[in-house]
């Protein structure tokens, strides 16, 4: 469903999602977005630290009002995926995702989903323990991006994809399209870490809400909708 997106920039501020969350619990419209040079409360999942120094990131969270079925919510994280690797390509060549929360809240005009995107920029975004599990634009590329390029593809992506959505193809394209995108979808070891539970197995696709099969040691398929995904390298127990 075609959106506007109005833009509200911050110099500093404790969470781009909280912000984005304050605004729709006061009526702001489908498309309104938040963007901050600094985050000083910064959250990713499962409420863990998101690193957000000034201007060395994309801090940045857009407020939809999805009309799909409930069961279709979970796509919009994929979208929201497939749009970051759309903007990464056209403003810096760069095939990559990012780190991407969404949640959803009840508010007076209708319930609301928060997508809130996360970019490393520049080498500058990451704290020395994470050098070796994280990366950058700019370490990447070899050169700083242009912030307010990747801003406007970052939101024209968001609103053409989640315009797709509402197509009677635009689930299935959604999930074909992220199984091609990423290298998490097919045959991939990985650990799974649960609220109480904890296992491993392999990859086999998604579901049609967007679920991730996973096929453990026994040869059952569990079905991943909310938790920890983490890759294996041989020899990790």
């Amino acid at each position: 469903m075609p959106f506007h997106p109005q833009i509200r920039r911050f110099d500093s501020i404790d969470s781009t999602n909280l912000e984005a969350m304050r605004q729709a619990k006061a009526g702001a419209p489908e498309g309104f977005c938040i963007v901050a040079r600094e985050q000083t409360n910064g959250r990713g999942r499962l409420d863990r630290v998101w690193q957000s120094p000034r201007d060395a990131g994309l801090y940045f969270s857009m407020i939809l009002r999805p009309r799909l079925e409930m069961s279709s919510w979970p796509l919009i994280t994929l979208m929201a995926a497939l749009a970051v690797c759309d903007a990464l390509m056209k403003a810096c060549a760069l095939r990559a995702l990012s780190g991407i929360l969404v949640e959803t809240i009840e508010t007076e005009v209708s319930a609301a989903a928060i997508v809130g995107i996360g970019i490393n920029l520049t080498s500058d975004s990451l704290p020395a323990e994470l050098l070796a599990a994280a990366t950058s634009v700019e370490e990447v590329s070899g050169r700083a991006p242009d912030r307010e390029l990747v801003l406007e593809e970052l939101v024209k992506g968001l609103s053409e994809r989640y315009d797709f959505l509402y197509d009677p193809q635009g689930p299935e394209h959604t999930i074909r399209e992220w199984c091609a995108s990423s290298s998490y979808a097919f045959d991939r070891r990985v650990g799974v870490t649960l609220l109480h539970d904890r296992f491993e197995g392999t990859t086999r696709g998604l579901e049609s809400d967007g679920a991730l099969r996973v096929e453990t040691n026994d040869g059952k398929i569990r079905i991943v909708r909310a938790g920890d995904v983490m890759a294996l390298r041989p020899g990790d127990a």
